[in-house]
């Protein structure tokens, strides 16, 4: 298939299903296909960029310009440094994106990450099922950042790509 074939194609199951986010569905260099699937479904779906941005400043801002997608995987250490990584979420969110604070392949159990989608407020987490032990202490890490915060938790719920504290 070609990029816009491909685009159609998933734009299909996104018409047929309840698709909520779609991670990676082009070739990072497929910049056409990027724009042209986004601009069919990127209302009510979150088209996320990861191999695309790679948390990357100078690319999340091309595909800002270009509309390419509308949501960042976040990974600290695809970028290099949490300063890079800060100033990418800053972007992203500056612009009406989506933030998913990734792990990686080969995770460890460090909670970073659950701290940093805290922290970072991006109301998404990707660890994966919570069937091995790297997993699990990422969402205890949450669990226990929710029980410190108690009342002042916030969850985002149905305005989770873009929470109703963001726009005040």
């Amino acid at each position: 298939m070609t990029g816009a074939e491909l685009a159609d194609f998933y734009a299909g199951l996104c018409k047929d299903y309840p698709m909520i986010t779609i991670e990676d569905p082009f070739d990072q260099d497929d910049w056409a296909a990027w724009k042209l699937f986004t601009e069919k479904v990127g209302k009510p779906t979150q088209v996320v960029g990861d191999d695309l941005t790679v948390t990357n400043v100078t690319r999340v801002q091309k595909a800002i310009d270009e509309k390419s997608c509308n949501a960042l995987l976040l990974k600290v250490n695809q970028i290099g440094s949490v300063t890079e990584s800060i100033d990418a979420v800053k972007l992203c969110k500056q612009n009406g994106w989506g933030v998913m604070c990734s792990h990686r392949s080969g995770e460890t159990e460090d909670v970073t990450i659950a701290d940093l989608a805290v922290g970072l407020c991006t109301g998404q987490i990707k660890t994966g099922a919570p069937c091995r032990s790297d997993r699990n202490a990422k969402y205890n890490q949450l669990l226990r950042i929710e029980e410190e915060l108690g009342a002042g938790a916030v969850y985002a719920g149905k305005t989770w790509r873009k929470p109703a504290w963001m726009a005040k």
